[in-house]
């Protein structure tokens, strides 16, 4: 998990440099369709609610998380004419989510897919295939095909008409290698802290929030804690009764934007609850709200989940070995995850 944590800056220069020039064969799905629907199970489903807010800001087009059970279990006929159906699988191999593209095209959806998987039935089926350019992923635990899968998604914003900066997406690697270049005495101070919990909260709010449920999974499949990934504002609708001392407070923040007051107001009302807070991102706000904070490089917040969630990776790694838990093979699970 550490070395493929390590290969993120190189793999994410390939994908961009492979899926910008894709961007025509996107505009045409996008004259076509109105909506987006998002296929998707586990990491690359997080990956979807970055994709959610992210084209629902700057795009002006409504996109939802779709259900794959209405289509694989249900085997419902919904009519999806005018719709963008994006599939994100990462082996390009998860049954359901091939059969739930299948149907989607079936019910009258154009289709993207977003995969690593080249050659793999997703990126085969698909109208237009974004392949990541990740290379082989040995560790359980998605770091380096996660990270390529929001690249994607990037680039998938920028075909149906984001009015956004290409050049700072080509900035995004360079930001992945500061944080691997960085110094790790934050990061090592949260492991020590975390290290007897059993349990932890990690919010995030808007493009954001896909870093906050994906380090709790993370937390979760390697760590086996009891970790709880929420917006910021689902947490204030009684959730946050569960924060106490023992109940650390992991914040996520784009180092400026619109949700970011709020993030802070959280972090000084999850103090008082005496939840440790640990802080990542959000600029000086955060870090003077925080019990310890770790500063990430100053990306605009369409782009912070690309590089925001490297610490939370490393983090992970770090605490599973602190904890003697072997993070490449957890316990239970298998690189592709076929749901019956």
């Amino acid at each position: 998990m550490r070395s493929e944590i390590a290969q993120q800056p190189e793999a994410l220069r390939r994908t961009i440099a492979e899926l910008l020039p894709l961007r025509p064969e996107i505009e045409a799905l996008g004259r076509r369709t109105k909506q987006v629907l998002f296929i998707a199970r586990g990491s690359s489903d997080n990956a979807a609610v970055y994709g959610g807010y992210l084209l629902q800001t700057h795009t002006g087009r409504m996109a939802t998380l779709g259900s794959p059970s209405i289509a694989t279990t249900y085997g419902a006929r919904v009519d999806l004419s005018g719709v963008l159906a994006v599939a994100i699988s990462q082996s390009g191999r998860t049954e359901e989510i091939v059969e739930t593209m299948r149907w989607a095209a079936d019910c009258g959806a154009a289709t993207v897919g977003i995969t690593n998987g080249a050659g793999s039935p997703l990126a085969t089926e698909a109208d237009v295939a974004l392949v990541t350019q990740a290379g082989n992923e040995v560790s359980v635990p998605a770091t380096k095909t996660y990270t390529t899968q929001l690249a994607a998604l990037a680039v998938l914003a920028l075909g149906l008409g984001a009015d956004l900066d290409t050049s700072d997406l080509e900035r995004v690697p360079d930001a992945v290698e500061q944080l691997l270049e960085a110094p790790s005495e934050p990061l090592d101070e949260i492991v020590e802290r975390m290290a007897a919990t059993q349990g932890a909260v990690i919010s995030g709010r808007g493009t954001v929030l896909s870093t906050a449920l994906e380090t709790a999974l993370k937390l979760k499949e390697a760590c086996y804690l009891h970790a709880m990934g929420l917006s910021t504002a689902d947490l204030l609708h009684g959730p946050i009764a569960v924060l106490g001392s023992h109940t650390p407070t992991l914040l996520m923040a784009a180092p400026s934007g619109p949700v970011l007051e709020g993030t802070v107001s959280l972090a000084e009302r999850a103090r008082l609850a005496d939840s440790p807070v640990f802080g990542f991102g959000g600029g000086q706000a955060l870090a003077e709200a925080s019990d310890v904070h770790v500063p990430v490089p100053d990306l605009p917040e369409w782009l912070a989940p690309l590089h925001l969630i490297v610490p939370a990776q490393l983090l992970t790694e770090s605490l599973a070995r602190r904890s003697g838990l072997d993070p490449d093979v957890p316990r239970g699970l298998n690189k592709v995850t076929q749901t019956a």
